[in-house]
């Protein structure tokens, strides 16, 4: 067993039905994960949702059209499963994602959460709405997962209509992932 370190970083985004792309800047994110050998060429790689860290989606972090979000919007990711597998020899990754989104405005208004299960991977994704391509782990760590989910109604019927839901999101998390330095001094 071996320990590695992800960091989330910026040039991210998220793309919400048939709205453009936020851009994300989740600089300061990430957390410890597990390798462990499969067997077959590839590691087995779980992190400990509790431990994960992933920066909320708010003014200082995230554009859309241009423009930062209004403040006091925000959307806090709370990460219930990240794990899979990567390929040490070819970069390649692919880590199951769920996560609750969690939609505030202030005090005023907090939404029920908005569930998300998708397979984060660093090859090519296609849903009925969006589709993209990651890129594997290159020499220096550096990788863009991508996915796809389908997102059900909240419940809330402001929120559903608001979003359109149920419809797709497209998730793209640039990322550093790596060894864990001497003493800890890579956690984020």
């Amino acid at each position: 067993m071996a320990d590695g370190v992800l960091h989330t970083l910026a040039g991210c985004g998220l793309v919400i039905g048939a709205y453009p792309r936020f851009r994300y800047d989740a600089r300061g994110g990430g957390g410890l994960g597990r390798l462990t050998e499969d067997g077959n060429g590839s590691q087995a790689l779980r992190f400990d949702p509790v431990a994960l860290r992933i920066p909320p989606l708010n003014w200082r972090t995230t554009r859309f059209l241009g423009l930062p979000l209004p403040p006091g919007l925000a959307i806090t990711i709370q990460p219930q499963q990240l794990d899979g597998s990567m390929d040490a020899s070819t970069g390649a990754m692919a880590l199951r994602f769920n996560a609750r989104f969690r939609f505030a405005i202030g005090a005023l208004y907090r939404a029920p959460d908005l569930i998300v299960d998708t397979t984060l991977s660093t090859g090519p994704v296609q849903g009925r709405r969006h589709q993209a391509t990651g890129q594997p782990l290159d020499g220096d760590g550096l990788a863009l997962l991508v996915g796809v989910a389908t997102i059900a109604p909240s419940g809330d019927r402001w929120l559903d209509r608001f979003l359109g839901l149920p419809d797709e999101a497209l998730a793209l998390l640039r990322c550093r992932f790596g060894p864990l330095a001497p003493a800890g001094r890579d956690l984020p």
